[in-house]
């Protein structure tokens, strides 16, 4: 039977790698990830897995273990914040070109400069075309869920791809919440073996794994790559169907919170989706028709989902936990503005870069943004740029 438990994100994170008992774990430690490779290395060495731990010297490193593993067949995992993404930046690419289907445990963390320990997404953000799916979790039970999906997911025979399963930095990786676990058996017999068609240890079939590509072949398999991307669409959807048989919770590549008959939304994603929906409900009781749509899968993007959540919305107000420093906003805006080109020419838009560096996301920041969405539906104009909401000037 389904358990109940009181965890933090890295806890419940942890355990979903130990009831799923990968083959290798290749980790650096950094904040605040730590606990995450901690805790397996405890496991590890209690004998309650059998997970070969590499202790490596460098996050480079630790991606450079989990290609080698799942290359050769292995069912590899590993997580990272922050610097430590930045520092496997390469081996990303490679990663996701090879096709290997790697979960990596991503705890949102600002990155450097200044140097700033805690919660913004301009890492993972920074790493959105790098051909890695992203998940994003809002509260700890979704953490927990989400990865447990991602093993699934990634190793899918039409997906074969790298998963990053994306938490917020100390909000929720660090904060304890009750939540309900599911039985060891059943997460081993939900995500499977591990058995991939291709792969360097099977002497009946030799391949090699990321050679010199030339001009000749290159395009063909970047598009092999995004056909890859485009399949996951589905098999996330699949895969989330066949959670909620397993365990009664639902997901989607969206969710959408009292949006039946919202005249102004707000798009987020993460932990702070659960303040917009706070502060929805207090602008509902001010008379205000709010709505909010969160965005779980950033990658492959929800493009049919979030045009069909904001067909009948007249204001729109995108978040964004980083700044592309593009002058026209950041990234979630600007792919949900793609998302609706040619689908909606009236809607009104607008971007808030927030909570950059751990700044905190309060109900009153977020009322000023919803405000502003229903002074612009009475003046029928929307503001010429993005900005940066809760800053001092």
């Amino acid at each position: 039977m389904a358990y109940q438990d009181r965890l933090s994100g890295n806890e419940a994170v942890a355990v979903a790698i130990k009831q799923i008992n990968p083959d290798v774990m290749g980790a650096f430690p950094i904040t605040p990830s730590t606990d995450i490779p901690q805790l397996v290395s405890q496991y590890v060495a209690n004998g309650e897995v059998s997970t070969e731990f590499v202790a490596v010297e460098s996050e480079h490193s630790a991606m450079s273990v989990c290609i080698g593993a799942s290359a050769a067949g292995g069912r590899s995992v590993t997580a990272t914040s922050s610097c430590g993404l930045a520092l496997m930046w390469e081996l990303l690419y490679v990663a996701a070109s090879c096709r290997l289907p790697i979960v990596m445990a991503v705890i949102n963390r600002a990155l450097s400069g200044p140097i700033n320990i805690h919660n913004d997404h301009s890492d993972s953000m920074g790493a959105r075309d790098s051909g890695w799916i992203q998940i994003y979790a809002e509260d700890v039970q979704e953490a927990y869920d989400n990865y447990i999906q991602c093993q699934k997911i990634g190793e899918h025979k039409d997906v074969q791809l790298p998963i990053m399963a994306c938490q917020d930095g100390f909000i929720t990786s660090h904060g304890v919440e009750r939540l309900t676990m599911i039985e060891t058996e059943k997460v081993r017999e939900f995500v499977g073996e591990y058995e991939p068609e291709h792969r360097l240890l099977n002497p009946d079939a030799p391949v090699s794994m990321g050679p010199y590509d030339s001009p000749a072949y290159y395009m063909e398999h970047k598009k092999a790559q995004a056909v890859a991307m485009q399949n996951a669409y589905q098999v996330i959807l699949d895969v989330a169907k066949d959670f909620e048989a397993l365990t009664g919770r639902k997901y989607g590549m969206i969710e959408e919170y009292r949006m039946e008959d919202a005249e102004v939304a707000m798009v987020v994603i993460g932990s702070s989706a659960g303040t917009a929906k706070d502060t929805c409900d207090e602008m509902r009781s001010a008379g205000i028709k709010a709505g909010v749509v969160k965005v779980r899968v950033f990658r492959p993007f929800p493009v049919k989902e979030i045009a069909a959540a904001l067909q009948k919305v007249k204001a729109c107000a995108v978040m964004d936990k980083c700044d592309s420093f593009s002058g026209v906003g950041g990234p979630l805006y600007n792919d949900v503005k793609a998302a609706l080109l040619g689908k909606r020419h009236d809607i009104l838009m607008a971007n808030y870069v927030y909570g950059l560096g751990g700044r905190d996301v309060k109900v009153t920041d977020l009322k000023i943004a919803f405000e502003e969405l229903a002074e612009m539906v009475k003046s029928g104009k929307a503001p010429e740029d993005y900005r940066y909401l809760a800053v001092r000037e």
